[in-house]
């Protein structure tokens, strides 16, 4: 019987140290999967802000635009009356940066592909500075338009390369929320315009406008600090044949190391094909104009989303903003620019509750919403105008209708169109295929705010919002017949979408980048 017990003793005592054991496996097992998910963790949050940081430093130039049409508004305004300038020189100073960022937008797709395009947003920020400068400074008419001429340079660059460098750089996921930063950043120096022109208005009017003008210099000096932080985008430096750097700036921008070879491998691809095909500026600029199927929707979706964007009267409803509150019945400089700030608040507002739907909602709701809602908020303020003249309800109906349109243009048109003309091009067209659109924008841009004061005194304000309203009437039938959904696509994915519509379109095989090499392969 002891026998038994001390057998059955060994026994238990071997049982329980093989339980014991056990246990301590389960445990170093355990330790080192929380430790496993606390890598991911780790990298997954350290991608999130590498990314972030990199989406904010790219969009710095927007914040000169922005700024530079939200503070024109105010300034002139006083440069009217400091420099005695006519209406005509009125509309030429505010609508001639527009105009002449074309050539900017132009220049910036070739300098993109030559240089990169982190330099390019160097460069956009260098020029405009200058030309901010020389605005500053200007004792005469001549001298400021020979600034703003500069400035509207740098802004073409910066309007351009921002939404093409957040697209290559940023993950699929978050793509659309990411590439809307340049449109916050607008947003944001518009509001910070509107505030600047209400703080030194008080100021003596040969010394106001140029503090206005000269704040505008501060943004740009932190792109300097943003060149030590954005690297290049990965798509790019594969065009250049380093495809380590990209190796290491996708370890940067993804989360896990399958999501940096499936994306390596995708650019590899097509700019393989790029590279084989001679990727000069001719063959680009010939395919743009004597395009395949595919790419021929690729542009209509691309400069049509622009053109709509600045024909709908935006640029007009921002910059003259005092103008038609004017018109509505306030009186006085300083309310007017108070009121400017409210609409300028109300902008900023809802771009921030667009970027937060863009990636769940996708692209296409919220142009329908944008739209529709636009083309009622202009209808309402051109029947205001028309019909309550000066009273008090019809300053409450112009001021709400305006931050109505807005709110409405900055929850859709405005950050959406960004994101979908800076992912539908191939590799190979990308930068000129932006740079077109862009120009389109601008162009669209300045003719509607060198054109308005002219056009209001034909029409009258009224008569010229109701002639926005049809536009963006307009604007709906082109979202529901052009604008495909993009959310939760790739780039490369995007342009294989648009190869099939064209196979459907034009009755032929049409192939992407990436197939076409496969096959040639």
């Amino acid at each position: 019987m002891g026998v038994q017990e001390n057998g059955d003793g060994v026994g238990d005592k071997n049982k329980y140290r093989r339980m014991d054991s056990d246990a301590a496996d389960d445990g170093i097992l355990l330790s080192s999967n929380a430790q496993c998910h606390e890598a991911v963790f780790k990298r997954k949050n350290n991608v999130q802000k590498f990314v972030f940081a990199c989406a904010v430093f790219a969009s710095l130039n927007s914040v000169l635009m922005g700024y530079d049409v939200g503070v024109m508004s105010g300034a002139i305004l006083f440069i009217q009356q400091d420099l005695k300038i006519s209406e005509v020189q009125q509309e030429v100073l505010v609508g001639i940066l527009s105009i002449i960022s074309l050539f900017g937008s132009l220049a910036g797709g070739k300098t993109s592909d030559a240089i990169g395009r982190k330099w390019t947003i160097a460069l956009a920020a260098i020029v405009f500075q200058t030309g901010a400068a020389i605005m500053t400074l200007a004792p005469s008419f001549a001298i400021l338009m020979t600034g703003r001429l500069l400035a509207g340079i740098g802004i073409g660059f910066g309007v351009m390369i921002a939404p093409v460098y957040i697209a290559e750089i940023s993950p699929t996921v978050a793509r659309g929320f990411l590439t809307s930063f340049p449109e916050i950043f607008i947003n944001l120096g518009i509001l910070l315009g509107y505030v600047s022109n209400y703080a030194f208005s008080g100021l003596p009017v040969h010394i106001n406008w140029r503090v206005m003008l000269g704040v505008g210099i501060l943004p740009s000096v932190f792109m300097g600090f943003a060149l030590f932080v954005i690297p290049e985008s990965p798509r790019w430096l594969v065009m250049q044949n380093k495809v380590e750097e990209a190796r290491l700036v996708l370890s940067k921008t993804n989360e896990n190391e399958s999501e940096v070879a499936e994306r390596l491998t995708e650019i590899q691809m097509a700019a393989g094909l790029a590279n084989a095909e001679k990727y000069e500026a001719k063959a680009v600029w010939h395919e743009i104009l004597y395009p395949s199927p595919a790419v021929r929707q690729m542009l209509i979706t691309g400069c049509g989303i622009q053109f709509f964007q600045q024909v709908t009267g935006i640029d007009a409803t921002v910059y003259y903003s005092p103008t038609v509150f004017k018109d509505a019945g306030i009186k006085g400089n300083t309310q007017l620019l108070a009121a400017t700030v409210a609409v300028g608040l109300t902008k900023t507002l809802f771009v921030l509750v667009a970027i937060f739907l863009i990636d769940r909602v996708g692209r296409r709701p919220l142009l329908f919403v944008s739209t529709i809602g636009m083309t009622i908020s202009l209808f309402v303020l051109s029947s205001s105008l028309f019909f309550f003249g000066d009273g008090k309800l019809g300053i409450g109906l112009a001021i709400l209708s305006v931050c109505g349109n807005v709110a409405f243009f900055s929850i859709g048109l405005g950050p959406v169109c960004w994101v979908v003309s800076s992912e539908i091009f191939p590799l190979r067209l990308r930068g000129q295929a932006s740079a077109l659109g862009a120009v389109g924008s601008r162009v669209s841009s300045g003719v509607v705010t060198m054109s308005f004061l002219s056009v209001s005194r034909a029409i009258t304000v009224g008569g010229t919002f109701f002639v926005f309203s049809v536009i963006s009437a307009l604007a709906v039938l082109f979202v529901h017949l052009c604008i495909p959904e993009t959310k939760g696509k790739s780039l490369e994915q995007i342009e294989m979408m648009f190869q099939n519509e064209g196979e459907r379109q034009g009755g032929e095989v049409e192939l992407g980048d990436v197939e076409r090499l496969v096959r040639r392969q």
